[in-house]
């Protein structure tokens, strides 16, 4: 079974619905096309796994020696150090931690070449910074594990349209004075890399404004136009700057463009989710392997109640393959 590829899923956050979301989905046919192993505590996910009647064929391992698809293509590696009751549904120090475990696992796992990819369940980044995260996100904890000096970029994707940020978790008084030249070049050469990956020989990159209407300020004129220019000159097809509010229709809707670069969150993020939250998938940007994970969070308010939709999960499992082929 090793002639498959095989991915690292990580639980996610105990105390929200990845869980749930890992257990449900252990019996779609996607997995037959590949190997995993489950990261995360086996208490947390025992009882999931009965109520979905998915534990069979899966083999419970808790070092690395023993991780091996000769008999099982599903294997989950038991992280547990010593017993823990997590809070159901609230941000904790204790999910913090587990979630951080999971991750040097899934890299350790990587460097002895065991996985070719990562896929994570939902984590809570409250969770990660109580636990003692010292970075802005995870993307910058896995760009740190992994070791890198390279532009890393949380690109997210919905129905193959890609997007992707100059500015992403500070505030919005910090926005402009991050808007740069080389700034935007960045992850325009990047999401325009990915989206080659993906299958698209000639993308269209639209690269939103940052002002309204991309009129009022000069940040367009100094900055965000010498950007696509330099762009342009590196033989990618970049067009804007496209006013914000209207960007999304443009290049979502009307298929005018395969993806948008934006200058802060709210203004990717507020369109990319308003089309389709619920297929929404993130993707690890510029580290040395593939990592994708649905673009929602950990759903706290539904968490014990069998709610979870498993669309995210499945659409971000099978981005990693596509990625990954």
């Amino acid at each position: 079974m090793r002639n498959k590829k095989s991915i690292a899923v990580l639980l996610g956050d105990p105390s929200g619905i990845g869980p749930e979301l890992i257990s449900k989905i252990l019996s779609h046919n996607i997995l037959k096309e590949i190997n995993i192993v489950i990261i995360g505590e086996k208490s947390v996910f025992d009882g999931h796994l009965t109520k979905q009647k998915n534990k069979k064929n899966i083999k419970f391992i808790n070092n690395f020696d023993q991780i091996e698809f000769k008999s099982t293509s599903k294997i989950f590696f038991d992280i547990t150090k010593r017993k823990v009751r997590y809070p159901i549904g609230k941000a904790n120090i204790k999910s913090g931690i587990s979630v951080l475990n999971s991750i040097d696992i899934a890299v350790d796992l990587y460097n002895k070449k065991k996985i070719d990819g990562i896929n994570f369940a939902p984590f809570n980044k409250t969770s990660l910074d109580l636990a003692g995260m010292k970075f802005k996100d995870e993307l910058h904890y896995f760009k740190n594990k992994f070791k890198i000096k390279s532009y890393v970029c949380e690109l997210n994707v919905l129905n193959n349209f890609w997007t992707a940020r100059v500015t992403s978790h500070i505030p919005l008084k910090d926005v402009a004075k991050n808007i740069t030249i080389k700034n935007i070049l960045e992850p325009i050469k990047l999401v325009n890399k990915y989206l080659k990956k993906n299958g698209l020989k000639n993308p269209k990159v639209g690269v939103q404004a940052l002002n309204p209407h991309a009129e009022f300020g000069n940040e367009e004129k100094k900055i965000i136009i010498p950007a696509i220019n330099k762009a342009r000159k590196m033989k990618i097809k970049v067009f804007g700057p496209l006013p914000c509010d209207t960007s999304f229709i443009k290049a979502y809707k009307n298929k005018e463009y395969n993806c948008l670069v934006g200058m802060y969150h709210d203004a990717i993020q507020s369109g990319l989710k308003s089309f389709g939250f619920e297929k929404g998938v993130t993707v690890q940007g510029g580290l040395p392997i593939p990592i994708t994970t649905p673009a929602h969070g950990t759903a706290f308010d539904i968490v014990g109640k069998n709610k979870a939709n498993v669309s995210p999960m499945l659409e971000s499992l099978k981005l990693l393959l596509k990625l990954l082929s």
